[in-house]
C-alpha cells in the first residue's frame, strides 16, 4: 500500500519558534479582560476573604464605583451590608460566602445591591465557586444583572392580573345576580299567572253559580231575591274589572310607560272631597280627615295621588270593624307632604309584612274578606314613581298605620 506525505513548498517560509509562556498568559488575560468588558452583566470575583479580586466595567458603572476603587475592598461591606428594608445583613447569611463553605452554587432573585450613593436595586445573582488545580477553593465569581424593569413589569402584569380577576369576579357576580333575578322574576310570573287564575276563577264560577240559580228557580223567585242575585253577579263582575285594571296599571309600571304629571293642587281640598265619595262613607263611624292647615299647596300625580289613598283608605275600611275609627291624617314638613291612613282594624301579621307589597300576597288573618292582593304593590310603584318612600306599622288586633311621604 502506497503512503502519501505531505510536504511543504519549497518557498514557504521556516515554522517561527513557540512564542515565551508569558507571552501566551499575557495575551490570554487581555482576551479575558476584553470578554469581561464587553459583557453587560455585572461580573467580579472573590478571594477566600470575601475581598475583590477583579470587576468587569458593567459591575462597576451599576453600584457608582470605579474599577480600581473596588480592587481589594470587601463587596459585602461595599454593596451587599444591608437588606431591602434598611435592616443590616450579616456576612455569614450571605449566600455569596456560603461557597467557601460548601463550595455549592447559589442563585438568589429576591434581595437587592447598594449603589455608593445609597440606594438600591433589585438583583438576580449566581455565586460560583473558584477552585485551582488541586481541586481547593480558592474564591468565588458573582454574576448579577438589575432587575428593576422586570420587576416592574412583573407589578404591571400582577396588577393587570389582579384588575382582570377583579373584573372578572365582579363580571360573575352581576350574571349570578342576574341569573337570580330572573329565577325570581320567572317564580313570580308564574305565581302572578297561577294567582290571575285563582282569582278570577272564583268571581266567574259565583256568576256561573247565580245564573245557574237564576234559570232553575226563575218563576219560584220573589222580585227581591232576582234583585240580590243580579246584585251579586254585578258586585263579581266590577271585582273582575278592578282586577283588570289593576293588572294593566302593573304592566304599565313593568313596561316603564306610565309618565308621572304632576299640577299644583290643594290636598286640604283634594282629601276633603275624596273622602265624601261615597266609597268612602261610613254611616256608623265617619273616616276622620285631620289637618291643621286649611290649605297644603303640593305639585303632585292626582291621578297617582288617587289611587295611594284609594287604596290604603278602601283596605283600612275593609279590614276595619263598622264600629271602629279610621283616621286621614295630612301635614306638610320640609318641603315634603306626609299622609297617614290610620285605622284600629285587625292589623298585619308580623310573617307578612316582608312581602305586604308584593303582587297578589294576601295576609294570614284576611280570612273570607274579599280583596285581590294587588293595591298595596300598586300604590307602593305610584309612590315610589313620584320620589317618595311609604312605611307600615302595625299591631295585630290594634290596627295599622301607613306613611306615605311625597316631595311637595
Amino acid at each position: 500500500m502506497s503512503q502519501t506525505y505531505w510536504l511543504p513548498p519549497r518557498n514557504a517560509s521556516p515554522v517561527a519558534p513557540a512564542a515565551p509562556l508569558g507571552h501566551e498568559l499575557k495575551h490570554l488575560r487581555r482576551q479575558h479582560q476584553l470578554i469581561l468588558n464587553a459583557v453587560g452583566e455585572g461580573i467580579y470575583g472573590l478571594d477566600l476573604d470575601g475581598n475583590v479580586t477583579f470587576v468587569n466595567p458593567a459591575a462597576a458603572a451599576m453600584i457608582g464605583w470605579s474599577t480600581e476603587e473596588l480592587i481589594g475592598q470587601s463587596m459585602h461591606r461595599v454593596m451587599h451590608h444591608s437588606l431591602a428594608d434598611g435592616s443590616p445583613y450579616q456576612r455569614e447569611d450571605c449566600p455569596i460566602y456560603a461557597a467557601f463553605q460548601d463550595g455549592s452554587v447559589r442563585h438568589v432573585t429576591n434581595e437587592v445591591f447598594w449603589r455608593k450613593d445609597g440606594t438600591s436595586f433589585p438583583v438576580e445573582y449566581i455565586s460560583t465557586p473558584m477552585c485551582d488545580e488541586a481541586g481547593r477553593l480558592i474564591g468565588t465569581v458573582v454574576t448579577f444583572r438589575d432587575i428593576t424593569q422586570r420587576r416592574w413589569a412583573e407589578e404591571i402584569l400582577q396588577r393587570a392580573n389582579e384588575e382582570l380577576e377583579q373584573k372578572v369576579q365582579e363580571r360573575t357576580a352581576e350574571l349570578q345576580n342576574a341569573n337570580q333575578q330572573l329565577r325570581q322574576l320567572s317564580d313570580m310570573r308564574s305565581r302572578f299567572v297561577s294567582m290571575v287564575c285563582h282569582e278570577f276563577r272564583n268571581p266567574l264560577n259565583n256568576i256561573a253559580l247565580t245564573v245557574s240559580s237564576l234559570n232553575r228557580y226563575d218563576t219560584q223567585l220573589r222580585p227581591e231575591e232576582k234583585t240580590d242575585y243580579l246584585l251579586t253577579i254585578n258586585a263579581n263582575v266590577e271585582r273582575m274589572t278592578q282586577m283588570i285594571d289593576d293588572i294593566l296599571v302593573i304592566g304599565k309600571i313593568e313596561a316603564k310607560v306610565l309618565k308621572v304629571s304632576p299640577r299644583p293642587l290643594d290636598l286640604v281640598s283634594f282629601c276633603q272631597a275624596l273622602l265624601a265619595e261615597g266609597d268612602y262613607r261610613r254611616p256608623q263611624t265617619p273616616i276622620q280627615f285631620v289637618c291643621r292647615s286649611r290649605q297644603v299647596p303640593a305639585c303632585l300625580d292626582e291621578r297617582l295621588l288617587r289611587s295611594i289613598l284609594s287604596n290604603l283608605l278602601s283596605n283600612a275600611i275593609r279590614y276595619t270593624p263598622d264600629i271602629n275609627p279610621i283616621w286621614l291624617r295630612l301635614t306638610k314638613q320640609r318641603g315634603r307632604v306626609i299622609l297617614k291612613v290610620q285605622d284600629e282594624g285587625i292589623g298585619i301579621v308580623t310573617g307578612d309584612r316582608k312581602q305586604l307589597f308584593e303582587p297578589f300576597h294576601r295576609g294570614q288573618n284576611v280570612s273570607n274578606i274579599p280583596g285581590t292582593g294587588l293595591g298595596l304593590s300598586i300604590v307602593k310603584q305610584f309612590v315610589e314613581l313620584q320620589q317618595g318612600t311609604i312605611k307600615v306599622t302595625s299591631r295585630v288586633g290594634s290596627g295599622t298605620t301607613f306613611t306615605v311621604s311625597l316631595p311637595a
